[in-house]
C-alpha cells in the first residue's frame, strides 16, 4: 500500500466528504492530486466506485485522472492490476468529460426526444453544410452572410443555454433575424435526421434532466458523489449540467478551480459560478490550496502581488517551501526585432548550458507576435516549436499574400481564388469555375470581377512607386478585409492583427519602390512558408499564446510583449476595455506568470511597429507590480544597423 503524502489544506480536503466543497487550488498547488486522493478515500471508505463522477474538460485531462485514480486503486488493491490477468477497469469510477458525459445520457434515454441510442453527432463540416443548405432554402446571399459565422454565433447561443426559439424573442437587427432564421431550420433538419451537433451533446441532456424528473433521479441516485474539475471555466450550460446531476438533499458536489485563472470568457466561460458557489449549495466548506509545488518565493510574490488587485475573485496567498530562488529578469529592447532577438540569444545561451530546449517557454498575449520570435530564432538557429499555426501559414495572412501573388501573375489561380472569395464579394464558385474555363459570365458578376482586376491594376500600378508596407495597407483596407474582420468575432479581430503584422513586416522593405524588392520579400515568405509546412513534432523551445498555455509548466518562461496596450491588451477597435476586460488581462497576466518554475523573464519594447507605424509604447502597468527587491532590470538592448549589441 502506498503512503501518500498529503499537506494539511490537502487532507482536509480529502476527509471531507459529506455536503457541498469547493477546493480552491492556486496555480500548482496539486489539485489532481487532491481530487484523486478524495476520490480513493471515498472508495475505501466503502462507497461503490460506479457511484462517483468526475467531470473535466479536456480528453487529456480525464485520461489523466482516470489513470491516476486507476493506478492508486491498484496500489490500495481495491481493484486489480494489469498483470493479475483480471480486468483492470471493473469498478471504477466514472470520469467523463462534459461532453462525453452528455453522450452518455442520450444514449441512455434520447428516445425520449426522438433520438436513437446511438445519436448522429454531426461534426463541424457536417453542421456548417446544413447551414449552408437553410441559407440557400431561405434565399440568402451566402457572400454576404457568411454560413460558418452564423454557425458560430449560434454554437456560443447554445453554450450560453440560448434556445432557438429564445433568440428569435430577442432579436433586435437584421443579422439576428438572419441567424433565427437558419437557426429554425438548423434544428428542424437536426430533429429529421435525429440528430445532435457538438453543443447539443450539453445542451439536450440538460433539457432531458429538466424536463423528465424520473430521468434527473436516476442520474442524482446513481452518483451520490459528484467531482469537477476547472469549475471557473464552466459556461452557463455546463452550469445548469453540473446542479441537475447533484441530489438537492445530499448535496454531495466537490468542485477544484480557480477564479484567478478563469481566461475564457469569450468562449462563455462564467467566472460568477465559482464565485457564487457558496450561494448555490449552502452549506458549503471551502478550502484553499496554497502550498505550490511548481514555483520559486520570488515567483509567487510577483503573481500575489499582481492578482490582489482584482476585485472578483476569492482570497487566497500562494506560497512555497522551495525558498526564494532566483530574482525576477525585466528585459527591455529598443523595438520588436531587438526583443525578439534578444530572447532567441538567450534561449540560445540557456541551451549552451545544458537546458533543454522543450523546458524554455516564449509567451505572447497577441498572435501576430509570434512573426518576429520565429523570424528571430530561425536567424539565430536555436530550434523552436510553435503551438498552434505559425504565422505565415494562417489564413488571413495567405489572403493578403494573394492579392500581392495574383496582381503580379494572373494565371495563378489559386491566389485568384483567394481574392475572389476574400472578402466575401458576391462572387460564387460557379462564376470562377467558368472564369478559369474562360467561359461567358452574367453581366452582373462581370461588373463584380472587373472590380477585381480594377483592384489588381491599381496594386501592380503602386509596386512601381509605393513602398511595399503601403500596398499591404492598401490590400488590407480597400479590399474590404479590414472591415469584414472588424465586425465579426474576437478570432476575426486577432486575425485582422495578425494581417497588419504584415505591413509591419514590410517596413524593412520600404527604403525603395516595390517592384525592386517584391522578389526577394516573396522568396523570403516562400522559404518561411516551407519551414511552417513542416508539422513533425520538434524538440526546442516552445512558443506560444498565454492562453495556450494554461495547464503547462516550464523551468524558464518569458512573459513578452509587456507593453500598454498589447499586454494588457487593447481590443483593435480601441474600445475602452470594461472592468470585468481588465481583471481579465490580469488574470492572464498571473497564468502566464505561474507557468514558471525556477526562472521568470519579462521583456517589452520601447517602439514596436503596429500597422505600419512605430509606436512609443509604455511599459506594461503589470511591471509595476513587480517588487524592486525580487528584480535585476537589465540596460536597455539595441541592434545598431551594422549588428552591434549596444546596451545602453
Amino acid at each position: 500500500m502506498a503512503t501518500i503524502s498529503l499537506n494539511d489544506a490537502q487532507r482536509e480536503a480529502v476527509l471531507h466528504t459529506e455536503g457541498p466543497l469547493l477546493i480552491l487550488a492556486g496555480a500548482g498547488a496539486g489539485k489532481t492530486k487532491t481530487i484523486t486522493e478524495r476520490i480513493v478515500h471515498i472508495i475505501k471508505e466503502g462507497t461503490d466506485p460506479r457511484a462517483i463522477l468526475a467531470v473535466t474538460f479536456t480528453n487529456k485531462a480525464a485520461k489523466e485522472m482516470r489513470e491516476r485514480i486507476i493506478r492508486r486503486l491498484e496500489e490500495e488493491h481495491i481493484i486489480d492490476a494489469p498483470e493479475s490477468g483480471r480486468n483492470p477497469f471493473h469498478h471504477t469510477p466514472l470520469i467523463k468529460t462534459f461532453h462525453s458525459l452528455g453522450l452518455m445520457i442520450l444514449s441512455d434515454f434520447g428516445s425520449r426526444i426522438g433520438l436513437s441510442r446511438h445519436p448522429t453527432i454531426l461534426d463541424q463540416s457536417d453542421s456548417l453544410s446544413i447551414i449552408k443548405n437553410a441559407v440557400e432554402q431561405l434565399g440568402i446571399d451566402p457572400k454576404l452572410n457568411d454560413p460558418s459565422k452564423i454557425r458560430g454565433i449560434i454554437s456560443r447561443e447554445k453554450g450560453d443555454f440560448v434556445s432557438a426559439s429564445e433568440y428569435k424573442q430577442k432579436v433586435a437587427s437584421a443579422q439576428m433575424d438572419i441567424v433565427a432564421s437558419v437557426w429554425r431550420i438548423y434544428e428542424e433538419e437536426l430533429k429529421r435526421q435525429k440528430a445532435v451537433d457538438f453543443d447539443d451533446l450539453i445542451v439536450c441532456a440538460v433539457r432531458l434532466l429538466e424536463d423528465h424528473e424520473d430521468i434527473r433521479l436516476h442520474y442524482q441516485e446513481r452518483f451520490r458523489y459528484v467531482h469537477v474539475d476547472e469549475y471557473q471555466d464552466t459556461n452557463a450550460a455546463q452550469y445548469a449540467f453540473v446542479r441537475l446531476l447533484v441530489h438537492p438533499k445530499r448535496n454531495n458536489i466537490c468542485v477544484v478551480g480557480d477564479a484567478d485563472q478563469n481566461i475564457y470568457s469569450w468562449r462563455g466561460a462564467n467566472v460568477r459560478n465559482i464565485m457564487n458557489f457558496e450561494t448555490d449549495f449552502p452549506g458549503t466548506k471551502t478550502v484553499l490550496l496554497e502550498e505550490n509545488y511548481r514555483s520559486t518565493g520570488n515567483i509567487l510574490t510577483l503573481a500575489n502581488t499582481a492578482i490582489k488587485k482584482n476585485t472578483v475573485r476569492k482570497e487566497k496567498n500562494l506560497f512555497t517551501s522551495q525558498g526564494e530562488g532566483d530574482r525576477i529578469d525585466i528585459m527591455p529592447a529598443w523595438d520588436e526585432q531587438g526583443e525578439a532577438e534578444m530572447i532567441a540569444e538567450k534561449c540560445k545561451a540557456l541551451i549552451g548550458e545544458g537546458i533543454r530546449g522543450e523546458d524554455i517557454a516564449v509567451l505572447y498575449r497577441a498572435n501576430f507576435q509570434s512573426r518576429v520570435l520565429e523570424e528571430a530564432f530561425i536567424h539565430a538557429n536555436v530550434t523552436y516549436n510553435l503551438l498552434g499555426t505559425k504565422f505565415f501559414e494562417r489564413k488571413e495572412i495567405k489572403d493578403v499574400m494573394s492579392y500581392l501573388r495574383a496582381a503580379l501573375n494572373r494565371a495563378s489561380q489559386p491566389d485568384l481564388k483567394r481574392v475572389f472569395e476574400t472578402p466575401k464579394k458576391g462572387i460564387g464558385k460557379t462564376t470562377i469555375a467558368k472564369i478559369f474555363a474562360n467561359q461567358e459570365i452574367p453581366a452582373a458578376a462581370t461588373l463584380k470581377v472587373s472590380k477585381v482586376y480594377d483592384f489588381l491594376d491599381r496594386i501592380t500600378e503602386m509596386m512601381h512607386t509605393e513602398p511595399l508596407s503601403h500596398i499591404m495597407q492598401t490590400i488590407i483596407v480597400d479590399s474590404g478585409m479590414e472591415k469584414e474582420l472588424l465586425e465579426g468575432s474576437a478570432d476575426d479581430r486577432d486575425r485582422l492583427e495578425n494581417a497588419r503584422e504584415l505591413v509591419s513586416l514590410t517596413i524593412r522593405y520600404d527604403g525603395v519602390p516595390a517592384q525592386e524588392v517584391i522578389t526577394p520579400f516573396l522568396e523570403e515568405t516562400a522559404l518561411q512558408s516551407d519551414q511552417d509546412n513542416d508539422t513533425e513534432e520538434k524538440s526546442g523551445v516552445r512558443l506560444m499564446t498565454i492562453h495556450a498555455s494554461k495547464g503547462l509548466e516550464f523551468d524558464h518562461v518569458f512573459v513578452t510583449g509587456l507593453e500598454q496596450d498589447l499586454f494588457p491588451h487593447k481590443n483593435i477597435t480601441n474600445r475602452k476595455r470594461t472592468k470585468e476586460e481588465e481583471e481579465e488581462e490580469r488574470r492572464l497576466f498571473y497564468v502566464a506568470v505561474t507557468r514558471a518554475k525556477k526562472h521568470l523573464y519579462l521583456t517589452h519594447a520601447e517602439l514596436r511597429t503596429i500597422f505600419g507605424q512605430k509606436q512609443i509604447n509604455a511599459p506594461s502597468e503589470f511591471l509595476d507590480d513587480v517588487p524592486e527587491d525580487i528584480a535585476e532590470v537589465h540596460d536597455l538592448y539595441y541592434k545598431q544597423g551594422g549588428g552591434t549589441i549596444v546596451y545602453i
